[in-house]
């Protein structure tokens, strides 16, 4: 049950940034885009976004288990610290460069586009890297 809900999950949600225009990285690009010609709905489907999400996240914030019955696991660091903030800035470094964020990029992966895959490969590389540093830091 745990995997077909998550499946229905990521279906919906890839759906979604489909409709909302997130895999077209002609229109995140003129979202970047601030000081020329800017287009400003995206920022409509991240307001909505928001929106949606207010209230599952204050029911998760309260209950100890999913609505599956798994352990509720949200993060508890509060704090910026240099890690956080450098990889918030490499990250949104590439989706600037590339017009494309992680999300989107797996929606339409099967079209067969090279950028695409190019930029997969890329996200998947730096996923490596970022798990070999993480084990040689905890030695």
């Amino acid at each position: 049950m745990i995997k077909l809900s998550a499946f229905f999950a990521g279906l919906i949600f890839g759906l979604g940034l489909l409709l909302a225009g997130m895999a077209n990285p002609a229109k995140v690009l003129a979202f970047l885009d601030v000081a020329g010609a800017w287009d400003p709905s995206l920022a409509l489907v991240m307001g909505g976004a928001i929106a949606v999400a207010v209230i599952p996240l204050n029911w998760a914030r309260n209950s100890t288990q999913s609505l599956l019955g798994a352990p509720m696991q949200l993060p508890v660091k509060r704090e910026l610290d240099a890690r956080l903030i450098g990889g918030s800035l490499l990250f949104g470094i590439g989706w600037g460069m590339a017009g494309i964020c992680p999300g989107p990029a797996v929606a339409i992966l099967l079209t067969g586009h090279g950028q695409i895959i190019v930029f997969v490969l890329a996200m998947l590389a730096g996923m490596y890297l970022f798990s070999l540093l993480e084990r040689r830091r905890r030695r």
